[in-house]
């Protein structure tokens, strides 16, 4: 279990660093329409890193993906534990990199690439930020978690489409959060609460404001989404 758990911490970690560098690079750039890029930059990250980590741990990167995880007997509650506490450590660790690299004049822009709601007023309420967080996880489950559960789907299909699923899963959720918005203070959903974390133990401010939705909206999400699995017809109940 060690040996997963150091590799959940070091992926996450590699995970979050590429993504948020890219992101901000999408957003940096003389595109039009950087929202476009995201979703693309998303699904190639998430794709390569399931496709490396699924073999080794399971490739959960996420306290979401661990929670549902343990709700659906997957793996044991203590193996969660241990996951969900690298996956924090490794995302610390990865904006600790990305804080002694990145332009201090982007840091200060994107609050290090944090979850933010609400920038000086020009963001969502949390409300509308919860309903989004716990919508677009949801989404990412039914889809995404639906195929990666069920073995046999996957035996059929193969590991790469369940990774291209899933990232494509996340790919789309983070596109709708921020397409229906169209507010600059507003993120996007985080979909990840260890994304959260870093940025906002190392950064603070503003990002204070609303935090709890980054890790309620999608443990919410994790919970109406085991009981609906209880509803399914039998053979596709991904329990």
């Amino acid at each position: 279990m060690w040996r997963a758990t150091l590799t959940e911490l070091v992926a996450t970690a590699c995970l979050l660093f590429t993504l948020t560098t890219s992101i901000i690079s999408c957003l940096e750039s003389t595109t039009a329409e950087p929202k476009f890029l995201i979703p693309f930059a998303i699904f190639v990250i998430a794709f390569f890193f399931l496709l490396t980590t699924v073999p080794l741990s399971g490739g959960y990167m996420s306290p979401v993906f661990t929670f549902i995880a343990a709700l659906e007997g997957v793996i044991t509650p203590v193996r969660a534990l241990f996951y969900v506490s690298a996956q924090c450590v490794g995302s610390i660790v990865a904006y600790l990199v990305i804080k002694s690299v990145i332009d201090k004049n982007a840091e200060e822009k994107y609050s290090l690439g944090g979850c933010m709601i609400d920038g000086n007023g020009e963001g969502i309420s949390p409300t509308n930020a919860f309903i989004l967080e716990f919508s677009c996880t949801f989404i990412v489950l039914f889809v995404g978690v639906t195929v990666a559960f069920d073995k046999r789907r996957c035996q059929e299909i193969g590991l790469q489409m369940v990774c291209g699923i899933l990232a494509g899963a996340m790919a789309l959720a983070f596109f709708v959060s921020i397409s229906v918005t169209g507010r600059a203070g507003y993120a996007g959903v985080g979909l990840n609460p260890a994304r959260c974390l870093g940025p906002l133990l190392l950064k603070g401010g503003r990002l204070w404001y609303g935090h709890w939705v980054f890790w309620v909206g999608p443990f919410v999400a994790c919970i109406v989404y085991y009981g609906f699995t209880l509803t399914l017809p039998t053979g596709t109940s991904t329990s």
